[in-house]
């Protein structure tokens, strides 16, 4: 596998053709907008591109999506970029069968980045994938349109926080002043208002029962909550209303590591893990076959919900060991 520097995916961003650009199941506002964003760099630049995906996009990013994505082209492609895909089987089953072997580009920020590509553009200090593709459009001959600033602009929201995580420094910052001063008709408080603060009545609900259920362990260091697919089913939440809620623990004064279980379907839960300061949970979920950042990771995890607590709690407490 090629390693490229910024320049270089540049350079062969501009030789592609007929694109097919993947972002990952289950998609969340970083790879949405990465996918997209760099979707219009591609036409701007002359080239046919399309976004795939796994999974429908959720109701709740659906403003990112142009008024026409080309999702009805019919093309070969001659490029398959991956974005914000940190491993082939994260594209979900569908995508990974026809596509998962033929990734030519990825461009990520990950640590826990395999080597799946033929080339690959990683930034593990970037604090979003769309904080990669906003640098690349500095040095791409594009003009930064509204649409681009607002999908870049909400892949770092979404994966910093809302600004509020270590992982946005000072490139994020700059970046995201960058692109409120070139495009400063986007309704930038309508995206954090959207993405951090408007809930269903559902999901308010669903709030209420999980701290009534949330379990504390390591002197209370440690807090779990498990989300049940009988809990979705009760209060009609949508799965996509519930991306957020793997810092929800963390809320909890002195809690030092944060775990969430969803239940995907019976005896297969996804697990978020969050770190507060010291403790690497993502070493914890690669242990259990999966990755991802320092003080944000996950990994899917098979069994009764016990078994899946007994599972996380004892990989939690080997990692606490170490910190």
């Amino acid at each position: 596998m090629q390693e490229l520097t910024l320049a270089k995916t540049a350079a062969w961003l501009k030789e592609c053709e007929d694109a097919y650009i993947l972002i990952h199941r289950s998609p969340d506002g970083d790879c949405i907008g990465a996918g997209y964003a760099l979707a219009e760099m591609l036409h701007q630049l002359g080239k046919r591109a399309v976004v795939l995906c796994n999974d429908e996009i959720p109701k709740r990013y659906q403003f990112m999506l142009p008024e026409e994505d080309g999702t009805a082209a019919h093309f070969e492609p001659q490029c398959i970029i991956a974005v914000d895909v940190a491993d082939a089987k994260l594209l979900g089953s569908s995508v990974q069968e026809h596509y998962g072997s033929r990734v030519d580009l990825c461009i990520d920020h990950h640590v826990s980045n395999v080597p799946y590509a033929k080339a690959r553009l990683l930034d593990g200090s970037a604090s979003a994938t769309c904080e990669i593709l906003y640098r690349l459009s500095r040095i791409l001959p594009v003009k930064m349109t509204d649409h681009m600033a607002l999908c870049l602009y909400t892949g770092m929201a979404t994966d910093t926080g809302c600004f509020q995580y270590d992982n946005a420094g000072p490139e994020t910052h700059r970046a995201v002043a960058a692109l409120m001063e070139m495009c400063p008709d986007v309704r930038y408080a309508w995206i954090n208002r959207e993405m951090f603060a408007v809930k269903s009545f559902g999901r308010l609900q669903l709030d209420k029962l999980l701290i009534d259920h949330m379990e504390r362990y390591l002197n209370d260091k440690c807090i779990l909550i498990c989300v049940s697919q009988e809990f979705l089913r009760k209060f009609q939440v949508d799965e996509a209303e519930l991306e957020g809620i793997a810092g929800f623990p963390l809320q909890v004064e002195g809690a030092e590591i944060g775990i969430t279980m969803k239940e995907k379907e019976p005896g297969k839960f996804r697990i978020s893990m969050r770190s507060a300061d010291k403790v690497n949970v993502s070493a914890i979920c690669q242990r259990l076959g999966g990755g991802g950042h320092v003080k944000a990771a996950g990994c899917q995890v098979c069994g009764t919900a016990d078994e899946v607590r007994n599972i996380l709690l004892d990989a939690v407490q080997k990692e606490w060991s170490n910190a």
